[in-house]
């Protein structure tokens, strides 16, 4: 089964929560604390499989969800962290950010890796805490949640080159021509239901990738047939062959089908649409060939054109030697912009706060990353944990924010389902 999409919902894994505790020896009074901190959560990482070919291996996996870190203990024990949960996909796989539609990582070398969901760190215990002011804190933190992510996988093939036409046109017989590829091939449209590979070996031993994508019919841009499926997969390559049947073998317009797909192409995609293209005039052995080839030549005279059988063969071999000579002269680009992915956005501007307060329904509600995180990682059942908790938003500027917007003390404030009353 060839899959080239999923999506997931990534949970990592919590942190460890940090330990309150005291040294209670015979012989040592006064011990001080001794609360070991947490460990981290798991990390949920994509490494690249070169022996993967498709995402199917995701599709039945909807929920992927790391462990959480051991718990801290007494005697400054701290807890182990949690084992990292790796995902293995097939080179070519891009992961997005579902919410966003940013680009998290695109993944295209053989053990490539990318950490898509980070673990939460261990809460500190009590001793972290410690200070000549407060030397035996009665408070230590709940571990750090585990970052949560939607996502979209996304596979778009490695091949150099990518044959691209009508259906039944001859593509999966010159892939099974000039590779060991074995692909389907009968006498109906759509045999070919999934991308096929294979490495062309020239006789001097240079190689390339060769592509047989399913073939496309008008509106394939839009979601009609399969080629929209599939045309993500010529994203890749560095040349777009495309394979005609010059013929007329089945009475369709040759200039016409040409038309189709260059127009399919277009809509798609304008990263696509500027790839070097080469035409391929396919069963040079049939009825009909040269007259319809002229005609193409005039409407087209500035097109690279080979005339082919990949049924006898000929003109096999001159091509392959050309596309790789060209290949060879075609620089490597990035299929993606720098602003496309997630790194290069800011989300917080210098003066912009790390938090919102809004009044609904007559309760003032706190928003914010850094508000929810402290509010996790916070032991509610120990008075210096609150206080602390306190202390924090005050650092933050929240009371002056309140004050600002003209809160009152004893009013209601709302973080996540929690409501508090507002006091000093």
């Amino acid at each position: 089964m060839f899959i080239d999409e999923v999506k997931m919902k990534l949970v990592a894994g919590k942190g460890g929560d940090g330990c309150t505790s005291f040294r209670r020896e015979k012989y040592i009074p006064m011990g001080g604390p001794d609360g070991g901190s947490g460990g981290k959560g798991g990390d949920i990482v994509f490494v690249v499989d070169k022996g993967l070919k498709t995402l199917v291996d995701l599709k039945f996996h909807k929920i992927m969800k790391a462990l959480k870190g051991e718990n801290g203990k007494g005697k400054n024990r701290r807890g182990s962290n949690a084992e990292d949960v790796i995902v293995k996909v097939p080179a070519g796989t891009t992961i997005y950010d579902n919410d966003t539609g940013l680009i998290l990582a695109d993944l295209i070398k053989d053990k490539d890796s990318f950490i898509v969901a980070h673990g939460g760190r261990g809460g500190r215990g009590n001793v972290s805490f410690a200070t000549h002011e407060n030397p035996a804190p009665e408070f230590s933190e709940l571990g750090e949640p585990g970052e949560i992510r939607y996502i979209r996988c996304e596979l778009k093939l490695l091949a150099d080159v990518g044959l691209v036409g009508m259906p039944s046109v001859g593509k999966s017989t010159l892939l099974g021509a000039v590779t060991s590829a074995n692909p389907k091939i009968a006498s109906y449209h759509f045999t070919t239901l999934s991308p096929n590979l294979g490495v062309v070996t020239l006789k001097d031993q240079r190689n390339f990738i060769l592509a047989d994508l399913p073939g496309m019919i008008e509106g394939a841009s839009s979601g009609v047939g399969l080629g929209h499926q599939f045309l993500r997969h010529a994203s890749r390559t560095r040349i777009l062959a495309h394979v005609i049947d010059m013929a007329s073998t089945e009475g369709r317009n040759p200039i016409e089908d040409y038309e189709i797909i260059r127009r399919e192409i277009v809509s798609y995609s304008d990263h696509l649409a500027k790839k070097q293209e080469i035409i391929l005039a396919n069963k040079c052995d049939q009825e009909g060939f040269q007259q319809n080839l002229e005609l193409f030549k005039e409407r087209y005279p500035d097109k690279t054109i080979f005339s082919i059988s990949a049924l006898t063969h000929e003109g096999l071999e001159d091509l392959m030697v050309y596309l790789r000579d060209t290949l060879d002269e075609i620089k490597e680009e990035n299929l993606y912009q720098e602003e496309d992915y997630e790194s290069t956005i800011v989300y917080r501007f210098q003066n912009e706060k790390p938090y919102t307060i809004t009044k609904e329904d007559g309760i003032w509600v706190l928003r914010g990353a850094e508000i929810e995180k402290l509010f996790f990682m916070t032991r509610f059942n120990e008075q210096e944990a609150v206080e602390r908790f306190g202390r924090k938003l005050k650092g933050m500027g929240i009371d002056n924010e309140l004050e600002r917007l003209g809160a009152k003390r004893g009013d209601e404030v709302q973080i996540l389902d929690y409501v508090f009353e507002w006091r000093d």
